[in-house]
């Protein structure tokens, strides 16, 4: 059998999988709720493994290894950042999150929630949240089309623009029937997948290049500077702005509206802890393994004089080069899974943005839940469209794109959300200032680089909304009671969940 065609079977019987997901999950999707939370029925694993892989998307197979092969273990400065934001998450937003959440007044999403959590009448906090959602989130799903747009070049030999469409095709699909339990199902079958094949493909090729120390014998060989974590690859020691923008972008994990959305969507506050080991353990595990891929992909093309255009492709043509095209399939499969697991979710949060707190509660506040759902399902197609326009041009890179999405939900909504969650004082003047700081520091630090500049946008956004939001709150005390209140009744509510957990 032809690889190419062993690959095309591979992948169709991967979609197949997929969409009969999506129309299982279709025929239990009745309610805006369901669609949008899936009836906050998550179990454990679907709740952790769907976080993990929406969180990780395509840029854990194509940009992580491409960074590590390209830079060494400097690399390790980001995994360790992101590990560490990962674990911080789920300790201390989740179970709050998903008590909170579903006391101020049952909020399906991310600016619902502050609307109410706030007492926001006027819906300013959720009409400006949901601009930034939309706003950020059209970067982000553009770089998972950029990434299959590279799976799909690669794999077929296709135009990189046809690729791009036909990758957005296949996420749209189940996307649009099944809402948020087809993606938190599909999401579960693709993290498995991703664990997988990250973990297999780093093996293989250690072992085909003499074992793990002889593979650290020959980085050490061809560049010392890559296995020290203090200097770039060149030998340069690396900057302090460059340790505090790799590790700052775990800082990004509290204000992530798409793995937010699993926490509200779990079933019992009594399974996050359940919920939190898998997740963490699995996040751990994949970021490693991805290393390996361009530490062990660099000496493999070392040994084999394999020509890499780009480092981001190291995976693919790991796979490519090394296994039956039976296996390949299979683990460039993986890819797609990553690409999809992230780009379905980030249409989600994107239609239920413009659904919910758009045209529902600002427009048309008595429309059914019928057709809410069905403005939620048009704006997957249309959010899709968009992204598929910026993703079009071949000079992209996955990790560009989602860095600069990464930082500005981080510093948007990280910072509000946290504070939200643990201080009584926190006015609505206080979370709309730092949401407001924070997703503009961003979005203007981008437009400078030099300096200071080169410091990772998340970072000084961060710090800047986390400021705001104190300031602000803090000259809004003699109006802040009510909010007190209701934020005494939350802690209350989260108490008698400690107590029965």
């Amino acid at each position: 059998m032809p690889a190419d065609t062993a690959i095309m079977l591979t992948f169709g019987l991967y979609f197949i999988v997929m969409l009969v997901l999506g129309i299982v999950a279709w025929r239990r999707t009745a309610t805006s709720e369901d669609y949008f939370l899936g009836g906050r029925s998550l179990g454990p694993w679907t709740t952790a493994l769907s976080a993990g892989a929406s969180d990780m998307s395509g840029w854990l197979l194509l940009g992580l290894p491409g960074y590590a092969f390209a830079s060494g273990v400097e690399a390790f400065w980001l995994a360790g950042g992101i590990l560490l934001g990962t674990w911080l998450n789920w300790q201390l937003v989740a179970t709050r999150l998903r008590v909170f959440s579903q006391a101020a007044g049952n909020a399906l999403t991310l600016p619902e929630y502050f609307s109410n959590r706030f007492q926001d009448e006027g819906r300013a906090l959720q009409s400006i949240s949901a601009a930034f959602i939309l706003l950020f989130f059209l970067f982000y799903t553009s770089a998972g089309l950029v990434a299959g747009g590279k799976l799909f070049e690669t794999a077929f030999g296709l135009d990189y623009r046809i690729a791009v469409i036909v990758g957005a095709i296949s996420v749209i699909s189940y996307t649009l029937f099944g809402g948020f339990l087809a993606v938190c199902w599909t999401d579960l079958v693709q993290g498995l997948m991703m664990a997988a094949a990250l973990v297999v493909v780093p093996l293989v090729v250690i072992s085909d290049n003499g074992g793990l120390m002889e593979v650290w014998s020959s980085l050490e060989a061809h560049n010392p500077a890559l296995l020290n974590p203090f200097t770039d690859k060149d030998g340069f020691p690396l900057d302090t702005l460059v340790i505090l923008s790799l590790v700052g972008w775990g800082l990004g994990y509290f204000g992530q509206p798409h793995i937010l959305s699993r926490f509200k969507g779990i079933r019992s506050e009594k399974d996050m802890p359940v919920a939190r080991n898998i997740a963490v353990g699995w996040s751990a595990i994949c970021l490693v393994a991805a290393l390996l891929v361009g530490l062990a992909g660099l000496v493999h093309t070392l040994n084999s004089g394999a020509t890499v255009n780009d480092p981001e492709g190291i995976f693919m043509l790991l796979v490519n080069s090394i296994f039956h095209p039976v296996v390949a399939g299979i683990l460039l499969a993986a890819i797609l899974a990553a690409v999809m697991s992230t780009a379905d979710s980030q249409l989600l949060v994107c239609s239920t943005a413009f659904a919910e707190d758009f045209y529902k509660d600002i427009f048309h506040p008595e429309a059914s839940q019928e057709r809410v759902l069905w403005v939620g399902r048009a704006a997957v197609i249309g959010i899709s469209v968009l992204a598929c326009l910026i993703a079009l041009n071949p000079e992209s890179t996955v990790l560009n794109m989602v860095g600069y999405a990464w930082a500005g939900f981080g510093a948007a909504f990280g910072p509000a959300l946290l504070v939200s969650l643990f201080w009584d004082k926190m006015s609505r003047n206080g979370a709309l200032a730092g949401i407001i700081v924070g997703g503009l520091t961003v979005v203007i630090w981008e437009q400078f680089s030099g300096g200071i500049f080169e410091l990772y946008a998340l970072v000084p956004g961060f710090i800047l909304s986390t400021l705001a939001i104190f300031l602000f709150s803090l000259l809004d005390q003699n109006d802040g009671h009510k909010i007190r209140e209701y934020f005494s009744r939350m802690e209350r509510l989260l108490g008698t969940v400690d107590e029965t957990s």
